[in-house]
């Protein structure tokens, strides 16, 4: 449980009731006053939390509810809330009823059985905890093998510093309560000793999201005091013996690989500077300051001062296979019929001459379009071909799903949806068009049976407000992809249209009808339809994973996740309106599952030499970027059917030789 911060010198503390009263007394008022502690702690702890789907989590000294209010969202097995306070339950039971089991207990005598527990969450209470020691061995006793201890509490020494107390008002009197102070070393090493590896580190300031909390409560000056000092701190732990090792290639399964100095985005509007260490192409840790030992072997470290790291895009709709193919039709159709009826007919030659290309070389350049661009993950819309399973194979691509092509051009749509698996996402072209058939779609899908929390419609177009309240409450997504809705229709989605659409997510299609890479629709969905950039940075990351149902850490930066990064010049921008702003010669480094695939010349020359083996440079208009492709081949096959105009994405392409470099 958190309190109000406050300043010894300022506000004398009156009282003499016990610790057990004072809780009592608290809990009357403990959800009515704004606190910044609470909401900083809510804006960096949310967003390195992991999927609770399915898990067992307790919070220990849960208070009034707020963290088991907001874990209950997120569907766990069970949730068990814990503390020492009879009325503090109270309050969490009104909010929770019978969905949380609620117990009295104390934190250095759990009543929960051993092993019982996946995530355990101790929010602002362990400086209230006289025996650390025996707290952390009762953490270590609860957790399973492969379980997340996650603790916060305000920050030790910035609270020496600012002479912070712990403390809340009630009526005209202020409170005084009973804390413990120790050093953040002190406390980490007491559950270093329990048990547990520190997986994250993080010691975040205030910021102007807590700046209106203390000009409302007249106290800017204690926001000004404490100024770019670390007012909390936020530990993730896991046991010891939970380490897992998954690696991309087996010869990597022992590489550990530093990324420091740069600004990490864990949100929308959420960084912080800090390292990165990756083991077995995940994410080992996040720390404010790295470890010793990483720190010190410059031969496993990228310096990327100056960058910020923001998660892998994920393109939630492409066709690789049509990576190299230009622009095909003349626009201005009714339905997506119509155009395909016009490109049989009259781009035959165009179509001959990419179908030439090996599908595995046109599959590649597919990837190469999307990596250039920061895309670490894609919805490959088509036949998974066994290019795309090779371990090689430089893309995320999404494996666990069922799809049909469209009602119009796939009569067997509505049984691969009965025969997907389970919970499988199922993908379908809809509503591709502006004629009375495209709008009826969406009816015909529900009228099937094929709409529902599982269905992902891709582009839409034709939606009318009938159609969209259907699809919202059905709980289905829609991909919008505004460039090919334009090239091929003269519009896309209205900003009324998508700002009513819950589950929305971004795709680029194909070179066929698409501008250019995800970024170009970006570009036009902010600039042109103005779209908010924290709501296209949720499309591009956490919602469209949560849509395909990824449950490898995709579209996050957090202990344990794939590590899929891009490092992009940081500009002092939050990260929502970094990545709006994002062109292909911003990304200078693509990561996926700890692999580094593609480097700016700057960035290459920082690298590892480990890391640098099988990067081939390729020219993109201007820019050159190090790809791990084998470009050689690739360029050889394209070159014989299409000549030496490469263009992926409308960008020029050029082989160039590393001896020239």
């Amino acid at each position: 449980m958190s309190a109000a911060m406050t300043s010894v010198a300022k506000i004398p503390m009156q009282g003499h009731e016990s610790q057990r009263e004072k809780f009592a007394l608290w809990s009357k008022a403990y959800d009515e006053s704004p606190n910044p502690m609470l909401s900083l702690e809510e804006r960096f702890l949310s967003p390195i939390l992991p999927e609770l789907d399915g898990k067992d989590v307790l919070d220990v000294g849960c208070g009034t509810g707020r963290w088991l209010e907001r874990a209950l969202l997120l569907e766990p097995r069970s949730i068990t809330g814990i503390d020492s306070s009879p009325e503090m339950l109270d309050r969490a039971r009104r909010k929770l009823g019978r969905e949380a089991l609620l117990v009295v207990g104390n934190a250095t005598s759990l009543p929960t059985a051993s092993m019982s527990t996946d995530i355990v969450l101790a929010s602002f209470l362990a400086s209230y905890v006289a025996d650390l020691p025996c707290f952390a061995a009762e953490l270590r006793r609860v957790i399973r093998g492969n379980g997340g201890v996650f603790i916060s509490d305000l920050h030790p020494e910035t609270s020496t510093v600012c002479k912070w107390r712990r403390g809340f008002r009630s009526g005209e009197k202020q409170v005084g309560l009973k804390t413990v102070e120790r050093p953040l070393r002190t406390v980490i090493s007491c559950f270093e000793t329990a048990g547990f590896e520190v997986v994250c580190l993080l010691e975040p300031p205030f910021g102007l999201a807590e700046l209106e909390t203390f000009r409302s409560a007249g106290k800017l000056e204690s926001f000004y005091a404490s100024e770019g000092l670390p007012a909390i701190y936020i530990l993730g732990l896991r046991p010891v013996a939970a380490r897992q090792m998954v690696a991309f290639h087996p010869e990597e399964r022992e590489t550990r690989l530093q990324l420091s100095g740069a600004r990490i985005s864990l949100d929308t509007d959420v960084a912080l500077d800090g390292a990165i260490e990756i083991r077995g192409g995940h994410v080992a840790s996040i720390m404010t300051s790295p470890p010793a030992d990483l720190a010190s072997n410059k031969g496993q470290s990228l310096e990327l001062d100056g960058y910020l790291l923001l998660p892998g895009l994920i393109n939630a709709h492409d066709h690789l296979e049509f990576g190299l193919y230009p622009n095909l039709g003349s626009g201005q159709y009714a339905s997506s019929q119509q155009w395909a009826n016009d490109i049989q007919l009259n781009e035959n030659a165009t179509i001959a001459a990419h179908r030439s290309v090996r599908k595995d070389v046109r599959l590649w350049w597919g990837a190469i379009r999307n990596l250039l661009c920061g895309v670490t993950t894609v919805c490959h819309h088509n036949p998974l071909h066994p290019e795309l399973l090779k371990a090689e194979f430089p893309l995320r691509v999404v494996t666990d799903f069922s799809w049909a092509h469209s009602l119009a051009m796939d009569s067997q749509a509505e049984n691969k949806f009965r025969a997907a698996l389970g919970n499988q996402p199922f993908v379908i072209h809809a509503c591709e068009g502006l004629d009375e058939a495209a709008r009826d779609e969406i009816f015909r899908l529900d009228r099937a049976g094929m709409l529902d929390a599982r269905t992902i419609l891709v582009h839409g177009l034709a939606l009318d407000r009938e159609g969209i309240a259907l699809l919202n409450r059905r709980s289905a997504s829609l991909v919008w992809c505004p460039s090919s809705n334009r090239f091929l229709f003269g519009r896309t989605h209205t900003p009324e249209t998508i700002a009513s659409v819950r589950h929305l997510l971004l795709g680029s299609d194909s070179p066929l009808t698409a501008a250019g890479d995800l970024l170009d629709e970006m570009r036009i969905a902010h600039q042109e339809v103005g779209i908010p950039p924290a709501d296209l940075y949720r499309m591009l990351f956490r919602r469209a994973a949560e849509a395909f149902r990824l449950h490898d850490g995709e579209g996050t930066i957090r202990p344990d996740a794939a590590a899929d990064l891009i490092a992009v010049r940081d500009t002092g921008m939050s990260p929502a309106e970094t990545v709006v702003n994002l062109t292909a010669a911003d990304v200078e480094l693509v990561i996926v599952r700890g692999r580094v695939q593609v480097a700016s010349e700057a960035v290459r020359q920082k690298l590892p030499p480990f890391l640098t083996k099988g990067l081939r440079p390729l020219q993109i208009g201007s820019e050159l970027r190090w790809i791990r492709a084998p470009l050689g081949r690739l360029f050889r096959e394209a070159e014989r059917a299409l000549g030496c105009d490469i263009k992926i994405g409308g960008k020029q392409v050029r082989h160039v030789c590393s001896a020239w470099l």
